[in-house]
């Protein structure tokens, strides 16, 4: 058995680090000695030299060695076109029938090292320079993908439909196609349709609806389907189909029950990473103290993926202290992979929490290119503007936010928080406010925000009436607390203690609720007291007093605590 022999021997018992070390001897002694190895050995040990080097992520280099591998095929194959004539194709298969590396393999490990090294146009390079004809599914998936993250979408569209073509059930391509608008008809036709015996697949059919609804924005009925497909027998309690279904939740705006859907995702499977980013950002947003459990696990599944340091650098953005940190964690999680748009958030959202708007605002901008069909991504843009005070550059982003996400409360209510910040809007900002509680009663932020547009022009009747009719269907301790606000304002004491006391009951932490008791009870004591000394004169000058209240009331409205 031959030196080379050995080599591939190690090779193919995936001893890459001996490979490395042995390949590395032979090919200073070939130098020193040419007779030794033949120019088909000195072929297969550079790509079994550059395969070791792979392996062990020296990328650079194993792309150097694999080009020079490519170098001595070519000589390989003018030599055998003087011994006889043998087109390209068929030296393709008379290296496989020779046991030597194929140049098309070759091609595709030199790809991913330029994909490693984020050098992307460099892999586009080297899979197009691969013949059309001789494209295997994983070489037309590679290039899809990159003509999608550049913006490519027919060269995307086309390789992702040769994919399907070989491959029907590849459904990463269909993904892929549904996310470049292809309607779910036509992918229907490339995959399940184009399957001889499908009538077993029932469940795919639904799983590609669910996906063709959630590409088209319709998160309603995206919801329904992947609910109906979990709740059937055949995909009960399936990880993928439950994360679909936080996702649609999650982009429908109905973060409670996204954050219950994830939390079922984590129960059935700790180990599974898929959505566990957002899962972390909703800890986050609910100040959950299981985000802390959460960070620790995802960390001790791997640290290769981003959903790790995100779940990390979310809780360390609850303490100011850590703030640092966590972007740290979110440039990890970037380096990892810069196209999730998680980190982007993630560092963007601290850095405007840090002051550092402008360093903020270029993250959220990246947010919004990569992925424009996330609402976060929009509002974080607006808010950077608002802090800045350039409120129109904010009402044209939120007003173009209404136009790529669509007439939602989430875009009307982000466009109408910033219309209420000028004086000459405000009517407008009422609409926008009024248009999102239309399509949905219960949204509480368009709730929240409308009555303070109340409370600012002192309509505290209309407040109030707005308030008490969200009572009937939603309790939350912040409703308590701007009504009983409003019935300070509006001299209706006595309720408006009894409602911030169940505020105070709902979280016992609402300083407003807190705040705004100590200054009503204040208020009905200086009532009282003045009370009593009126009483005091009447009875000695021996008047009968008909007290009437109105008389002695504190006038809430100009009170500065709600100015």
């Amino acid at each position: 058995m031959g030196i080379i022999d050995q080599v591939k021997v190690l090779h193919s018992e995936g001893l890459f680090s001996n490979v490395a070390i042995l390949a590395c001897l032979v090919k200073t002694a070939c130098e020193q000695n040419p007779e030794l190895l033949t120019p088909s050995e000195k072929y297969q040990l550079q790509v079994y030299y550059a395969d070791a080097l792979f392996e062990q992520q020296e990328y650079k280099k194993a792309e150097l060695l694999y080009r020079r591998a490519l170098q001595l095929k070519k000589v390989l194959l003018k030599s055998k076109v003087k011994g006889g004539s043998h087109s390209h194709s068929s030296s393709q298969q008379q290296s496989s029938a020779d046991g030597l590396p194929s140049e098309l393999d070759v091609k595709f490990r030199i790809y991913e090292c330029n994909y490693h090294l984020k050098s992307y146009r460099e892999a586009i390079a080297v899979l197009e320079s691969i013949p059309a004809k001789q494209r295997k599914p994983n070489v037309n998936m590679a290039l899809a993908k990159l003509y999608q993250h550049f913006g490519m979408e027919r060269s995307a569209t086309t390789g992702f439909k040769e994919v399907l073509k070989q491959c029907p059930l590849a459904l990463e391509a269909v993904l892929g196609l549904l996310s470049l608008g292809v309607k779910g008809t036509e992918v229907a036709a490339l995959t399940i349709n184009s399957l001889p015996n499908a009538s077993n697949l029932e469940w795919l059919t639904f799983w590609l609806k669910g996906h063709a609804y959630s590409a088209s924005k319709d998160y309603a009925k995206a919801v329904s389907t992947f609910k109906s497909l979990e709740t059937g027998s055949v995909l009960r309690e399936n990880i993928n189909v439950l994360c679909c279904l936080a996702e649609n939740h999650f982009l429908s705006g109905d973060l409670a029950n996204a954050a219950l859907v994830y939390k079922r995702v984590h129960a059935l499977d700790p180990l599974y990473l898929k959505g566990m980013d957002v899962y972390a950002y909703l800890l986050a947003k609910e100040n959950s103290k299981d985000l802390q459990n959460l960070a620790n696990e995802l960390m001790s599944v791997t640290d290769k993926r981003p959903e790790p340091w995100i779940a990390m650098g979310y809780y360390c953005s609850k303490t100011p202290a850590k703030a640092t940190r966590a972007v740290y964690f979110a440039q990890r999680a970037f380096q990892l992979d810069p196209r999730n748009v998680q980190c982007l958030l993630l560092k963007g959202n601290v850095l405007k929490d840090m002051n550092k708007i402008p360093e903020a605002l270029l993250h959220f901008r990246e947010a919004v290119r990569t992925a424009p069909h996330r609402f976060e991504t929009h509002q974080g843009v607006v808010e950077c503007y608002v802090k800045q005070g350039r409120v129109r550059e904010a009402m044209s982003t939120a007003s173009n936010a209404c136009k790529v996400l669509g007439q939602t409360p989430r875009p009307l209510t982000l466009l109408g928080s910033v219309l209420a910040k000028d004086s000459l809007s405000v009517e407008k900002a009422k609409t926008m406010l009024e248009k999102a509680l239309a399509i949905e009663s219960t949204y509480l932020d368009a709730v929240y925000l409308l009555a303070d547009i109340h409370q600012e022009e002192k309509s505290y009747t209309k407040a109030i009436d707005l308030l008490r009719q969200q009572l009937q269907n939603q309790s939350t301790a912040r409703l308590h607390q701007i009504l009983a606000d409003c019935l300070a304002a509006n001299n209706e004491l006595q309720e408006a203690l009894d409602q911030y006391s169940i505020a105070l009951t709902l979280d016992p932490t609402n300083k407003k609720a807190l705040e705004g008791m100590q200054k009503v009870e204040k208020a009905t004591d200086g009532l009282e007291a003045g009370h009593e000394d009126e009483m005091e004169i009447a009875e000695e000058s021996g008047e009968d007093l008909d007290y009437d209240a109105s008389d002695a009331e504190v006038s809430w409205a100009d009170n500065e605590w709600f100015s």
